[in-house]
């Protein structure tokens, strides 16, 4: 433990790639949580070869933050890169369009010196509309929920948690608790952990490094919680620009959001392919991944027109 104020050491892990218009909101955030509530904490940006002043501004701006500069290795290789560079005991990953809340940190740090069984938590992530973002609340996407989800089941049924299993409904949002997955973009977890699952696997270069990450943390034996005691605004898509919340916002070429949608249904696959093989029946897994591969390709229409 750090002799910093007696806090523990925590390393907020970012990754950027032409994020500028969140990048002084974010770090600007990250100034006031360590002045103002938790001294002991480092920042480490791992840049993906940024084109808009991203590096200049950082480099000018910020000479607290740690740069780390390169091409752009896909997410799970950047996470690994930066989380094995830091020296602290817990890990914050986090998106440039997060921003937690001044308390956000001590409490996490709090909650998981009191809980030794604790692998990884999220906290309330809520969108810039007043709304939860309810990708930081998720199941596994066992073939029924899978099934679910395709059908459309899930929306007409919203808070069943038969057909919508996947937001898991019924939950006190206001009370911790347990669950499957959360998002990357605010992923709170010990360093020790990510040692001994072996980091991201870097097969993920966009979407689905989260899913396979908390699957193995949860294999491994430990808790993933959602802790709403703490909470972070998050602008989401914010760095993507196929998201309905900031599409508008951030304005991204066709090509660019074509690969997104892409790389959304390829990873899909390669989480079904690596965990579900050996655990379902063959015939079901491979119907999910068809029908995983046949909604990538009707985004990626959609996607065409917008």
């Amino acid at each position: 433990m750090s002799k910093d104020q007696g806090l523990p050491k925590v390393t907020v892990i970012i990754t950027t790639y032409n994020d500028g218009a969140f990048v002084s909101k974010c770090l600007n955030n990250l100034k006031k949580i360590k002045e103002a509530s938790y001294s002991n904490l480092d920042v480490i940006v791992k840049d993906q070869n940024t084109t808009d002043g991203t590096k200049e501004l950082i480099k000018q701006d910020y000479p607290w933050v740690t740069l780390i500069e390169g091409e752009n290795v896909g997410l799970s290789k950047a996470y690994n890169t930066s989380y094995r560079q830091a020296d602290s005991e817990y890990l914050l990953f986090l998106g440039m369009d997060a921003f937690p809340e001044e308390n956000a940190i001590k409490t996490l740090v709090d909650y998981f010196e009191a809980h030794s069984k604790v692998g990884a938590a999220t906290c309330k992530l809520v969108l810039e509309d007043g709304s939860l973002d309810m990708d930081a609340h998720r199941a596994f996407p066992t073939p029924w929920i899978s099934l679910t989800k395709f059908l459309g089941l899930s929306k007409l049924f919203p808070h069943s948690p038969l057909f919508n299993g996947y937001f898991l409904p019924g939950k006190d949002m206001e009370k911790p608790h347990e669950i499957d997955m959360l998002i990357s973009h605010f992923m709170f977890t010990r360093k020790s952990v990510l040692d001994e699952v072996g980091g991201f696997d870097e097969d993920y270069f966009l979407y689905g490094e989260d899913v396979d990450i908390c699957y193995r943390i949860k294999e491994a034996g430990w808790r993933i919680m959602y802790l709403p005691q703490c909470q972070a605004i998050h602008a989401k898509g914010g760095g993507i620009g196929i998201r309905k919340t900031t599409r508008n916002r951030v304005k991204k070429p066709l090509k660019h959001r074509l690969k997104m949608q892409r790389l959304s249904a390829e990873a899909m696959e390669t989480f079904l392919r690596k965990h579900y093989m050996e655990k379902y029946s063959k015939f079901l897994v491979h119907l999910m991944i068809f029908s995983s591969r046949l909604l990538g390709k009707l985004r990626v229409f959609m996607e065409s027109f917008r």
